[in-house]
């Protein structure tokens, strides 16, 4: 008990060491490459190594000797406590619900004092001993444990899978943005494959049950998620063929904003109004879309604007080249124009065509901010705006006034 009781103190106190020793490392290290993806095990990496090593060299004590009585009991609870804080916070730092962290945690615990004093085999016979028998299987106790158990570590592993491939392919030099949500959406497809059919492998059920329901399962895929299975194909198609990016400005039907997001089912679009439109993938690949970004940023703003017959045009049309070169959001290259475009009935109807490469910031306050200095330039050179104006002639008057009802006629008598 003595020489137990020892050994726990030692792996303690190692433990302990290798924390604060090792830990702000790794917590450094894990978070310059996973945690920017938002995962929150670096804050945890001091406490996981930790636990980490107690349990480790705890687990070496127990099984480099055959401890009887209660020579293993402080060893188990030791074990146990150290584990169940280890897994705590791992499950934590991913994440996971509270409920699912304690109570993994708890087995986790019970699982290792009962082995560590000889107990576990009458606890797992007792929890297998309530339940019933559904054909050739058997649904207990121990079997519920089981299966919540595995559920926890395959979602916890899916996770942390999905966090490390993210940042993976998201350093990777050779893809580019479009390429890399391609990647990383595969691979989390991917990984969810494979952790469901290692879920199936672990919890011992035959993949030929499955089989009685593959033909429901693909009449549900061509009827009743038909349009979920386009969405997916078409999102892919749009990442693979690059038409549509992060990035874009693009317009689709009434909505007109940046692409923020590709996602399986839908692309999220962010209007000038700080409104996120949520549009279907597949309506992006079977309706018409305007992509002002789709091989080159810049876009051309058309201005009308219109002046008096009785101005001096070479100046008027100077000043609107000015007002244009001076709106800070406005290119010099290419650089702006002045086109006169039409005689109208009311003025001298101008066209002022300017360049930007920020479409996302919007384009009616570029607009707006040219056409503001217009009006300032036009006031001090006494440069006219026209407006409508009608001039009415009358040929002739009659000659002798109409002639109009005696209201007093009017009345009854």
């Amino acid at each position: 008990m003595a020489v137990a009781g020892a050994l726990v103190l030692v792996s303690l106190l190692l433990g302990l060491a290798a924390g604060r020793v090792l830990g702000p490392r790794a917590a450094t290290w894990w978070k310059a490459r996973v945690a920017n993806h938002g995962e929150g095990l670096w804050r945890r990496m001091s406490a996981i190594l930790r636990h980490g090593s107690a349990a480790l060299l705890l687990s070496i004590v127990l099984v480099a000797h055959d401890w009887t009585g209660w020579g293993g009991l402080p060893i188990g609870i030791a074990l146990g406590a150290a584990a169940a804080a280890l897994a705590h916070a791992v499950l934590r730092g991913l994440g996971m619900p509270r409920w699912a962290t304690w109570t993994f945690a708890t087995i986790l615990f019970v699982a290792l004092l009962s082995r560590a004093v000889g107990g576990l085999g009458p606890i797992t016979d007792t929890l297998d001993a309530v339940g019933f028998n559904v054909g050739r299987r058997r649904l207990s106790l121990l079997a519920l444990i089981y299966i919540l158990v595995i559920a926890i570590v395959i979602f916890a592993g899916v996770r942390l899978a999905n966090r490390v491939v993210t940042h993976t392919i998201g350093q990777a030099r050779s893809l580019d943005a479009t390429q890399k949500l391609l990647a990383q959406k595969l691979a989390s497809i991917g990984i969810v494959v494979a952790a469901f059919f290692f879920g199936i492998d672990f919890a011992g059920i035959d993949l030929t049950a499955f089989a009685f329901f593959s033909g429901a399962m693909g009449l549900a895929v061509g009827f009743g998620l038909q349009k979920t299975v386009g969405n997916l194909i078409a999102g892919i198609i749009l990442l693979m063929d690059r038409s549509i990016k992060p990035g874009d400005v693009i317009v689709v039907g009434d909505s007109f904003g940046w692409v923020n997001k590709i996602g399986v089912r839908a692309v999220s679009v962010v209007t000038r109004d700080g409104k996120e439109h949520l549009i279907p993938n597949e309506n992006l690949m079977t309706q018409e879309v305007e992509n002002w970004s789709f091989t080159d940023r810049n876009v051309r703003v058309r201005i009308p604007v219109s002046v008096a017959y009785s101005c001096d045009l070479k100046l008027a049309q100077s000043l609107m080249m000015k007002a244009a070169t001076d709106s800070p959001r406005v290119l010099t290259s290419p650089k702006p124009n002045v086109w006169l475009t039409a005689f109208g009935n009311d003025g001298v109807e101008h066209e002022i065509l300017a360049w930007i490469s920020d479409p996302e910031s919007g384009v009616g306050n570029v607009r707006s901010d040219v056409l503001n200095r217009l009006w300032v330039l036009f006031k001090d050179a006494g440069i006219e705006i026209p407006f409508a104006q009608r001039d009415v002639y009358v040929r002739t008057w009659p000659k002798q006034p109409l002639a109009t009802a005696d209201p007093t006629t009017d009345r009854p008598g």
